[in-house]
């Protein structure tokens, strides 16, 4: 961490209110995951293209989640199954600004992501009424049905395109807990590309490719579960356990 923190410091930096145009809160994305050990030539590629957010004098920002799912499991297999028009709900911590949110997640039929939210209080594992006429208001579901499955842990490092034309985020230090037990993915980075139309143009799309590191779908959500409850459906999921438990440091406390 020490080297990639030091490209980090490198980066030009951009604040959250400079950054709104960029939200992307309706948007297309494509998905990167590969060993820790790849992510410093990345970084350095990216710096005379990206701006780094920095907020509070940090640019490695910590992130706390808890993801509900029905009793049956419907939105974890929805997105085994490859279903469209799925959706993640979770509340999620963002320790930078020491804000709540309620966040719903919906994976459409053409492909894009949309994510509507409300900030709350306080984290609670239930919901407010407000926060059930929330999510059934924006999804198929009652929150009064849903319980907490996961939660997950991880830092964050966000890159803005200097043409306020795509953003970057890229997990790190992941941390996943539930009934089941408690697993730390501190080799796995996980990197985003988030555009709100055609993502060809992006400069770290191009990047990559010319890296050979291929788009690879991956959900904290589905692989934490995946992981810790082996009893689930996870055949769609092979590849990725097969490399993470081929290339990825597990600890289990």
């Amino acid at each position: 961490m020490e080297e990639i923190n030091k490209i980090l410091s490198e980066f030009n930096s951009v604040s959250l209110s400079q950054i709104e145009e960029v939200k992307l809160m309706n948007r297309i994305d494509r998905k990167y995951w590969f060993h820790i050990s790849d992510l410093s030539e990345i970084l350095s590629g990216s710096k005379s293209d990206y701006d780094i957010l920095e907020i509070n004098g940090q640019r490695l920002m910590d992130y706390e989640t808890t993801y509900f799912d029905t009793p049956d499991n419907q939105m974890y297999l929805f997105h085994h199954n490859r279903k469209l028009n799925r959706i993640k709900i979770r509340k999620r911590r963002y320790y930078s600004t020491n804000k709540d949110f309620l966040e719903i997640k919906l994976k459409n039929n053409k492909q894009r992501t949309i994510k509507e939210r409300i900030e709350v209080k306080k984290p609670e594992y239930g919901f407010s009424d407000h926060e059930v006429k929330f999510i059934e208001a924006n999804s198929m579901y009652s929150g009064k049905n849903l319980n907490p499955t996961l939660n997950n842990k991880f830092q964050r490092i966000t890159l803005i395109n200097k043409k306020k034309t795509d953003r970057c985020t890229i997990d790190l230090n992941l941390k996943f807990t539930n009934h089941s037990g408690k697993i730390i993915l501190d080799d796995l980075a996980i990197v985003e590309i988030k555009r709100s139309q055609n993502l060809k143009s992006s400069p770290l799309l191009v990047f990559m490719r010319e890296k050979k590191i291929r788009q690879r779908g991956l959900s904290k959500y589905c692989t934490g579960r995946a992981i810790l409850e082996p009893g689930l459906k996870q055949n769609a999921f092979k590849p990725r356990l097969r490399f993470i438990n081929k290339n990825i440091t597990l600890y289990t406390n």
